[in-house]
């Protein structure tokens, strides 16, 4: 099979699935117009994992590296519906031992190229691009600039990315780094993306988070602290929201 077989056979079976309730009630979910197709997550995830290895058979692994062919069916795929995103992102996840520092490149046009809203923004971010920022703490320096980013997705990012890595206790100074940049951003999704951070940090370093949101609260947007706040106990809970 090569690659375009491999792509018609992916788009025959998500077409096959389509699930036209499930189109409908999945737009609301987002603000802005989404392209989908409309095939619920787990089935897409049970096409992605029958057609990995045909996938893995074309691209093969050279000497540890990313090889042109997995970069060009993911690019193929990322082109598409967010169904076949979802796909491209767990398959170049699933190269993960062949990333170098130099993939930073590639998957931050992608990113810039491809993700349009906070599902792709999240699932690229914790799996694949977090992993790659996670092995190369280094890159940090690189995702910090997305801060100031027009780019509300890019914005997100910059803290969602660091999620893979504190739920493995690192890059804790990195998070609160970027939470002091986007404290007050006007966007409520960007809000929600490092609320979402600080609350996964919170989850190995509870004591250092309830500390930086006491210090920030009168700052902080209800809606990034409460996400911050989520799974403290209620005691805590209740003096980060007192005014």
């Amino acid at each position: 099979m090569n690659q375009q077989e491999l792509i018609k056979n992916i788009r025959r079976e998500l077409i096959k699935n389509i699930d036209k309730k499930y189109q409908k009630t999945s737009k609301t979910f987002f603000k802005e117009k989404i392209n989908n197709l409309g095939v619920r997550s787990p089935i897409v995830k049970k096409i992605s994992s029958k057609y990995c290895p045909e996938f893995e058979k074309i691209v093969k692994k050279d000497k540890g590296l990313l090889t042109i062919e997995t970069k060009n069916i993911c690019e193929q795929l990322l082109r598409q519906e967010d169904e076949f995103k979802t796909i491209a992102f767990n398959w170049i996840f699933q190269q993960k031992d062949c990333f170098t520092e130099n993939n930073f490149l590639i998957f931050e046009d992608w990113y810039k190229k491809y993700v349009t809203n906070w599902s792709t923004c999240d699932d690229f971010c914790t799996h694949a691009f977090g992993y790659l920022i996670y092995k190369f703490p280094e890159l940090t320096a690189k995702t910090e600039k997305w801060t100031r980013s027009k780019n509300r997705w890019l914005r997100r990012a910059s803290a969602v990315v660091l999620i893979y890595s504190l739920r493995r206790d690192k890059h804790l100074r990195e998070a609160f780094k970027i939470a002091d940049t986007l404290l007050e951003d006007s966007d409520d999704l960007v809000r929600k993306g490092y609320g979402w951070m600080l609350k996964e940090a919170a989850n190995l370093q509870e004591e250092k988070v309830f500390k930086y949101v006491i210090k920030n609260k009168k700052k902080m947007p209800r809606t990034a602290l409460r996400y911050a706040i989520e799974k403290m106990p209620i005691k805590l809970k209740k003096e980060a929201m007192a005014k």
